[in-house]
């Protein structure tokens, strides 16, 4: 593995205009304990005849410094506030970091299947940011030139800067700039972060944790931790629109006369999460919980400006019991994940303001699988002047379980997650099975 990437050059790429200096305040959710890591993106481009390697390497560089000008936060760096347990930028446009590498082993057809190992990428995104208050910069490009002429490009963004909203967004400006389509970006970014903070003179007083599962310990009834993280690989499997209206239908034989059909990412959700709990084989009274995003941008009153790009997702908690979750099947589960979203609504979101911000709560790792949705960003859009990716997905596969977008296929998800070794077949099988 050490020699499959050769890094050519890193350079530091400070924004293409003066930006203002000074310190921004990041918001309370910004500021979340579980947020404080970098998320890492991994695009894959088909090569392109007559393509100039050193031509594509200079236009990426140069989009990323313009698209620093606008979104000039990215270009400064995260820090502790002296006053306060939240975070805030200092912005002197001290610069993103740019690789430009080759490899002599990877090609286009690696990136066909799961990766071997949980950290088989991690090459293509050199630098690896363990903390993020370290002064490192919060966005590092990589472009690697693999053997067959393809190029992966991994991008590592801090996430108390943006969500996957807002770090989308801001990739598909770069894409534009690539492409010469749009020199300003669109939506413009809003920083504003104050709309997400507590209201002034309220405590977490008023905010219940009961009503907040996702912030709530259960009882580890069978030593989790070790049991979902040993000897991990990685699993890749794709659902199409055909499979996914089979979920749908099953789902939908179980409801109540007058309730709403299930969506795509509610009966997926409850299918994943079903048939990765059958194949851990947990004991039936461990409490299990399903924890992923929820975009609260509208949710709000009123709602968020455009191209507000910060943290604004709240945590949605399905929550069962193992044997509850196996028996009843995905209606059943897809049920719990669309009364999470329900639930959510601008007085929910002002609670976990308050709740992280004063009593500093964040998730526990105990019963929990997190999902998030990467396949409703936008990032198969993003450009290089190669085409459209043919890959999208993270740098490194772990526990946590990725819905990843298929290219030309809208309708279609591909699921990523890493599971033990041992419960790898049963895992497969259980997500296979017949619904009927």
């Amino acid at each position: 593995m050490a020699s499959s990437v050769r890094v050519k050059e890193a350079v530091v790429v400070t924004p293409s205009e003066p930006t203002p200096t000074g310190v921004l305040l990041l918001s309370a959710l910004d500021s979340q304990l579980f947020l404080r890591f970098t998320v890492e993106y991994l695009l894959v481009y088909r090569p392109g005849p007559g393509l100039n390697q050193a031509t594509t390497a200079a236009c990426l560089k140069a989009a990323v410094a313009k698209a620093l000008v606008p979104y000039y936060p990215l270009a400064g760096r995260v820090r502790a506030r002296a006053d306060s347990p939240g975070l805030e930028v200092l912005c002197r446009a001290q610069g993103a970091v740019f690789i430009e590498a080759h490899s002599d082993r990877y090609t286009l057809n690696d990136f066909e299947r799961a990766p071997k190992t949980v950290t088989h990428w991690r090459k293509l995104l050199s630098i690896n940011v363990p903390g993020v208050l370290s002064g490192s910069p919060p966005l590092v490009v990589q472009l690697t030139w693999l053997a067959d002429g393809a190029a992966a490009v991994g991008i590592g963004i801090n996430h108390c800067i943006c969500d996957g909203i807002g770090g989308a967004e801001f990739l598909n400006h770069v894409s534009d700039l690539v492409s010469g389509k749009l020199a300003v970006p669109k939506p413009r970014p809003i920083w504003d972060r104050h709309l997400l903070n507590p209201p002034p003179g309220r405590t977490n007083r008023r905010a219940n944790t009961a009503l907040h599962p996702e912030f709530n310990r259960v009882p580890d009834l069978c030593g989790f931790m070790n049991r979902v993280t040993s000897s991990l690989r990685p699993t890749c499997i794709v659902f199409d629109k055909r499979r996914i209206n089979e979920l749908k239908s099953a789902a939908r034989s179980t409801s109540r006369p007058g309730d709403s059909p299930p969506t795509s990412f509610e009966v997926l959700a409850a299918h994943v999460w079903r048939s990765w709990a059958r194949a851990m084989g947990f004991p039936p009274s461990q409490t299990l919980k399903l924890l992923f995003s929820i975009n609260v941008r509208n949710r709000v009153k009123p709602g968020l400006p455009d191209g507000y790009y910060g943290n604004a997702f709240v945590l949605g908690c399905a929550q069962s019991s193992a044997r509850e979750l196996g028996e009843k099947g995905v209606g059943f589960g897809s049920g719990l994940v669309k009364t999470a979203k329900e639930k959510v609504d601008g007085e929910h979101v002002r609670r976990v303001t308050e709740l992280v911000s004063e009593s500093r709560a964040s998730p526990d790792s105990v019963g929990v699988l997190i999902l998030s949705q990467w396949s409703r960003l936008g990032l198969e859009n993003v450009e290089i002047g190669m085409g459209k990716p043919l890959h999208v997905g993270p740098i490194c596969c772990d526990r946590y379980c990725l819905f990843l977008p298929v290219k030309g296929e809208r309708d279609s998800v591909k699921v990523t997650v890493a599971v033990p070794a041992a419960a790898v077949d049963s895992y497969h099988r259980f997500l296979r099975e017949s619904l009927s």
